[in-house]
């Protein structure tokens, strides 16, 4: 059985999303407060974990800080772009802005949840001609040498290296690292982060551009 954390204040959204988690079969465990939900991530590990943004006594991000190896969504209000990509770059799998509908909610973190699974059946080691990617410890390396990219910069990475030789489109791209809808994305943030992983990778990976399609990694 799946294990959930839900960190949300609001008692009422609470109730109705622990009742229906746990009708879809997941065990999960609600806390109302940064300090509480500390607490608890000390006893417990998780699968996902839910986050309001917005806490009595800090935010989701100060929640995230001490989570590892699991999935994230953050639950807000604030449909800023600026809290969005703060969200993605922090490591974060989803975004969720309230009000919001039950049905998709579930689906998002079914969504999560199974794409989480399918990188942990992966050896924890993947390659990309010079460059090794170890995705127990979330680090890169060019030879020996650790190379230190931002959390969406490793997730792009990790995306070319599980789809190897495949031409990705940009939305196919879009779709694994950000928002299903991709709506806050701009037409050129893809391509800042691309020319990004190149910069920092040199000639260690080729991303092929695919004009007016997409790109390849090989």
């Amino acid at each position: 059985m799946e294990k959930i954390l839900l960190v949300e204040d609001d008692s009422l959204i609470a109730s109705g999303l622990v009742y229906a988690f746990e009708q879809e079969g997941y065990r999960i465990l609600h806390c109302k407060s940064v300090k509480e939900a500390r607490d608890t991530i000390e006893k417990d590990k998780f699968d996902l974990a839910i986050l309001d943004m917005q806490l009595p006594d800090g935010s989701g991000f100060d929640v995230r800080e001490n989570l590892e190896n699991t999935a994230i969504i953050f639950l807000t209000v604030v449909d800023d772009e600026g809290n969005i990509v703060r969200a993605f770059e922090s490591g974060a799998d989803d975004y969720v802005t309230k009000p919001f509908r039950l049905r998709e909610l579930l689906a998002r973190v079914k969504r999560t949840l199974s794409i989480h699974k399918g990188y942990k059946k992966q050896s924890p080691y993947l390659y990309i001609d010079n460059v090794t990617i170890d995705t127990s410890a979330g680090k890169v390396f060019k030879g020996e040498k650790l190379i230190e990219l931002t959390a969406l910069e490793y997730r792009l990475l990790l995306v070319f290296a599980l789809n190897k030789g495949q031409m990705l489109t940009r939305n196919q791209i879009i779709e694994n690292i950000w928002d299903s809808t991709g709506n806050f994305v701009e037409d050129n943030t893809l391509t800042v982060y691309i020319k990004r992983l190149r910069e920092k990778l040199g000639d260690d990976i080729r991303i092929e551009t695919v004009r007016g399609i997409g790109y390849r990694v090989d």
